[in-house]
């Protein structure tokens, strides 16, 4: 599977933009993709080890003990990683390390106690991992049919941050998507116009050949029922993401 990274140009896309392509193409897109030679969770591995022993331990670090918890890592194993390394790197890099990484673990179990007051929430279940969709959303967001029967009803819910990329809906006739907001706080804009809180209660019509997104805000979880409005030939257009710059914007 192609490691997908697009840091480089959200942050640097204009500044130096050589670099951006290097990295988010060649070294995510290329070296980390090379799963035939070393899989992801040992490219982890040697990247965190890497890391301590040159003493980074600023956001890069963080980041990349995000993905080896992301790519099979364990608490027990990463403790066990750098308890080794400390030896060789030495113990105050050890230290370092542990800090960020206790709290990279414990975001699970943090995680997990909102997600579940989320769900106490609301009447409709949370659902499964979106991951059939998942190459078009920044962060985490789950899927729960509601209807697969006359009318599409999905109830779709975003991890905070969580958005999806921007997308048009498209139909020869009739079509398009209504929102349905149904627990916690959210948005929906429109290109070209402000974007819009969506707290519980709220009701989004979308037209077909509208472009937009719609995700939870920063601070909160958010679940909504996606309506699908029955047309002849309907399909989504996705297109880029929302960029960090465009939704902080938003806060």
């Amino acid at each position: 599977m192609a490691v997908k990274q697009t840091a480089g140009r959200n942050q640097l896309g204009n500044f130096a933009p050589k670099f951006a392509e290097l990295n988010d193409d060649v070294l995510f897109g290329e070296v980390w993709s090379r799963e035939e030679k070393l899989s992801l969770r040992d490219r982890s591995l040697v990247t965190v080890v890497s890391l301590m022993a040159q003493g980074l331990t600023d956001s890069s670090l963080t980041f990349h003990l995000q993905e080896a918890k992301k790519n099979g890592i364990t608490g027990e194993e990463i403790a066990e990683i750098v308890t080794h390394a400390a030896f060789y790197c030495g113990w105050p890099k050890a230290w370092a390390v542990f800090r960020l990484a206790k709290e990279v673990w414990n975001e699970k179990a943090q995680t997990d106690d909102a997600r579940e007051k989320h769900a106490a929430s609301m009447i409709f279940p949370i659902g499964a991992p979106n991951d059939g969709f998942a190459r078009y959303f920044i962060g985490q967001s789950y899927l729960e049919p509601i209807s697969t029967e006359q009318v599409g009803i999905y109830n779709v819910t975003f991890e905070p941050s969580c958005r999806n990329n921007w997308h048009i809906h498209r139909a020869d006739k009739g079509g398009g998507q209504i929102l349905v907001c149904v627990a916690g706080r959210g948005y929906y804009q429109e290109w070209g116009k402000e974007a819009r809180e969506l707290n519980p209660g709220d009701v989004v019509n979308i037209p077909v050949g509208v472009k937009h997104w719609h995700g939870a805000a920063p601070d909160s979880w958010f679940s909504h029922l996606a309506v699908e409005v029955p047309g002849e030939n309907g399909s989504n257009e996705w297109l880029e993401e929302v960029s960090d710059e465009q939704y902080k914007g938003l806060r």
